[in-house]
């Protein structure tokens, strides 16, 4: 299952390479070479290869940020929080207390 942030990146993406054909079409259509229209669709195809890794690596950082969220924290050294605590002073006891 997908959420709606991936969703809507996919439809970003989607968008961005039908954007690719549709621009060197028009743009022949109106007249521009089709060296022109040729390296203007690879240029457009490098932009969006790029924002779509982009938007990967982003996908995958707030996964790994909700997952870091949602799992306990383990405290300073990695280990489970104990009943007691370390050292200092502890009230109760037998010791006298001066």
């Amino acid at each position: 299952m997908t959420s709606p942030t991936q969703d809507s990146a996919n439809d970003l993406v989607r968008w961005a390479a039908f954007s690719c054909v549709l621009v060197p079409v028009v743009l022949v259509f109106y007249g521009t070479s089709l060296g022109g229209a040729a390296g203007t669709a690879l240029g457009l195809a490098a932009v969006t290869g790029v924002c779509r890794m982009l938007l990967r690596q982003s996908e995958r950082g707030a996964a790994r940020m909700s997952a870091e969220e949602s799992a306990p924290h383990r405290g300073r050294h990695g280990r489970a929080p104990s009943d007691g605590h370390r050292g200092g002073r502890r009230s109760g006891g037998t010791s006298p207390v001066d």
